[in-house]
């Protein structure tokens, strides 16, 4: 007889077939073993998958009620029926509406509502039944039957009566554009198939939207007439440059459609009056390669961020309204290094400037006269050294003040109404973090949040940002985690986190290396962290760890690091170069076979990532500096970390196949013992994001905590 399979004995992992698949470019040879597994539409791929996921799940079942604790806590701490700060707007012959979304306990969802103003200084109360509310959208009706449910577009016509709003079903980012009338609820017969994000109104009775290629760049935007059939939609500019994608929005006055066309370097926009839908767009200033900047029609004038002329940092500019080229451009703001210009909002009597100085973001208003000209501005001053402050824009044109979003690693998301005359800052609503069971409630002062310095490879100084619970010792004993992404000049602040508590409620020490790649100190930190000085993300991550484990925050078995996307190419590179630094990591879509999918202008996104990563296509040296360091081509003989990859089937960005390559060749070559697994986990069902949904969100993150958690508290 057959021996009895023994149940405690740990499963055996899934082992990929090695099918020898070579490529050459440049005079080198590559044999890639595990380029079968691209193809989502074979069985045996989807069975491979398969396999992974219940590898994992059994490899993680002793994690079961480690997750509905955290799962547990989570849900505890959010109030799960609230109701958003109400925004206000006047619909030129439509009424003034409060607009807000709404969750309700049970249901994984927003609803988003309106409810007629009577005045714009009174708005709703949260606390009490919001009479006379009326529907607009509810995510829960319309996600029913779906296992995943995305809302790309929401607008709202200018007279207030319809609403324009897009949806996907399946992860993919694809998007189908539907017309709803709000006095009647019904759909119109305007149903559009595969858009791309946003949509703009023109009046009440033309929209235009956008439409992406095989490769999923937005390259073309079409105006629809109310009415028409879809298919008779017309082009009103179409980007051939596969390095650039097209966007297209109403200014805050209504006035304008603007239209935005960029690449990574390079942007050029055109305006076109809503109230001449099917008018030729104009180009406010032709494109010029390395020379980048944003429109923001502002009355009278436009304002323009740009970097033209040496701003490495950006400067703000006014020019006429019907300006053409950038020589009618006139300094309103100069120039100052180190300041990086990132936007300008422009209402009736001021401007908007947001910023970062010194790694932090901050806001600049600028007031304007009777003229509509601009004063001398100042900062919206705010106590704590960690802390993000953004200004999401009034949908009005003419207010007395502006809306503001504000948090740190302790204070939870806020929302703020300051006043244009007087400058004060007026708390509307602080997310609430209700009582936990376990850990009692939230109280900041239990808590530290603090700036460090990391020293570089090559003397530079790395900033991060930590919290951690007052009484953990910094004597090498307490777990930690380090978190980073590194690229698209995209800056990881230190914001609030609800989830986050159930790790530092168990002595976790949490902290953001801020690495080269990112925005957070300029352009300049951006330019020092890509194409060929990618490396430095790697090793400013590498010393942000070292000096946790210098200053006594942690010790190496007990330092975990999560990374996303870029951020999962971060991972996969510091698991080859430091290994022993790191007990565990965790890469969310990781971005792993980036040599594979750069080489390939046939993907998703790659000519457009060509001015991020350079062009190994064509450039021996691009191809030989990505080929040192992309962590699929640099798997070795040694003991990595445990690692847990997570990914989508569906994923338009990063394909699944990268971290499904990357494991499969961790388990051919890596000598990690039994309790450093390698694991994969395939949502079947999801996109880039992961999962949709509040519930299905958390238990994904407290699955991801728990598994951390296991790794560096054991």
């Amino acid at each position: 007889m057959p021996p009895v399979p023994d149940p405690t004995a740990t499963p055996l992992p899934p082992t990929a077939d090695r099918r020898p698949h070579q490529r050459t470019h440049h005079g080198d040879t590559v044999t890639d073993h595990y380029e079968w597994l691209r193809d989502k539409e074979d069985p045996e791929v989807i069975a491979h998958l398969e396999a992974e996921n219940r590898y994992t799940e059994a490899r993680t079942a002793h994690l079961a009620d480690l997750t509905d604790a955290v799962f547990g806590e989570i849900k505890a701490r959010t109030q799960e029926t609230d109701l958003s700060v109400p925004s206000y707007a006047a619909h030129r012959g439509g009424g003034a509406y409060w607009y807000y979304s709404r969750t309700v306990e049970g249901s994984e969802y927003a609803i988003f509502c309106r409810v007629e103003a009577a005045d714009r200084g009174t708005p709703p109360d949260p606390g009490q039944q919001i009479v006379g509310e009326q529907v607009l959208l509810d995510g829960n009706a319309e996600a029913e039957g779906h296992d995943f449910f995305s809302v790309g577009a929401f607008s709202v016509s200018e007279d207030g009566r319809l609403l324009a709003y897009s949806v996907d079903t399946t992860g993919g980012e694809r998007f189908t554009l539907r017309v709803r009338d709000l006095s009647t609820g019904s759909e119109l017969p305007d149903q559009i198939d595969d858009t791309a994000y946003g949509v703009a109104w023109a009046g009440n009775s033309h929209l235009f939207y956008t439409r992406a290629d095989e490769a999923w760049r937005p390259y073309v935007v079409l105006r629809h007439r109310l009415g028409s059939d879809p298919a008779g939609d017309a082009e009103v500019i179409t980007e051939p440059d596969e390095r650039f994608w097209v966007g297209v929005d109403t200014s805050r006055d209504e006035r304008w459609i603007v239209i935005g066309m960029g690449s990574k370097l390079t942007s050029e926009y055109h305006l076109l009056p809503t109230d001449e839908p099917e008018s030729t767009p104009r180009l406010v200033a032709p494109r010029r390669e390395g020379v980048e900047y944003d429109v923001e029609p502002a009355g009278d004038r436009l304002l323009v961020v740009h970097n033209d002329g040496g701003a490495e940092d950006f400067t703000l500019a006014q020019a006429p309204l019907d300006a053409t080229g950038p020589e009618q451009w006139e300094t309103v703001l100069p120039h100052q290094p180190g300041v990086r210009l990132l936007g300008v909002s422009a209402y009736a009597g001021h401007a908007v400037v947001s910023l970062r100085r010194d790694g932090l973001t901050a806001l600049h208003v600028l007031p304007r006269d009777a003229a509509g000209d601009f004063g001398p501005g100042a900062d919206i001053a705010f106590d704590e050294i960690l802390h993000v402050v953004d200004a999401p824009g009034e949908s009005e044109y003419e207010t007395p003040t502006i809306r503001l979003s504000y948090a740190s690693m302790l204070t939870p998301d806020s929302v703020y109404d300051y006043t244009l005359a007087t400058g004060e800052l007026t708390l509307l609503k602080r997310t609430p973090v209700l009582d936990d069971p376990t850990f009692g409630p939230f109280d900041p002062a239990r808590y530290v949040q603090e700036r460090a310095w990391a020293t570089a490879e090559d003397g530079t100084r790395v900033p991060l940002s930590i919290v951690r619970r007052a009484d953990v010792a910094l004597d090498g004993r307490a777990p930690a985690v380090l978190y980073g992404y590194g690229s698209y000049e995209i800056s990881i602040d230190p914001t609030f986190s609800l989830a986050r508590l159930s790790l530092l409620d168990r002595g976790v020490v949490f902290a953001i290396a801020h690495v080269r790649g990112g925005g957070e100190l300029g352009r300049r930190w951006y330019e020092d962290g890509k194409t060929l000085t990618k490396r430095n993300t790697f090793t400013d991550f590498i010393a942000a760890a070292h000096h946790l484990l210098e200053n006594g925050y942690t010790s190496s078995d007990r330092l975990a690091a999560r990374g996303a996307s870029a951020g999962g190419l971060l991972m996969g590179a510091v698991a080859n170069l430091a290994p022993g630094t790191f007990r565990a990591i965790h890469a969310g879509v990781p971005f792993v076979d980036a040599l594979t999918t750069i080489l390939d202008p046939e993907l998703p996104l790659t000519v457009i990532e060509w001015e991020e990563w350079g062009d190994p296509l064509h450039d021996p040296e691009v191809y030989a500096y990505m080929k040192s360091y992309s962590p699929y081509e640099n798997v070795s003989a040694q003991d990595y970390p445990s690692i847990l990859a997570t990914t989508s089937l569906n994923d338009t960005r990063v394909y699944y196949v990268e971290p499904a390559k990357w494991v499969a060749a961790l388990r051919h070559t890596a000598t990690n013992p039994d309790d450093r697994p390698i694991l994969l986990k395939t949502e079947m069902t999801a996109g880039h994001g992961g999962v949709s949904g509040r519930y299905k969100s958390w238990r994904e993150t407290a699955f991801e905590y728990a598994w951390i958690l296991d790794q560096i508290t054991g």
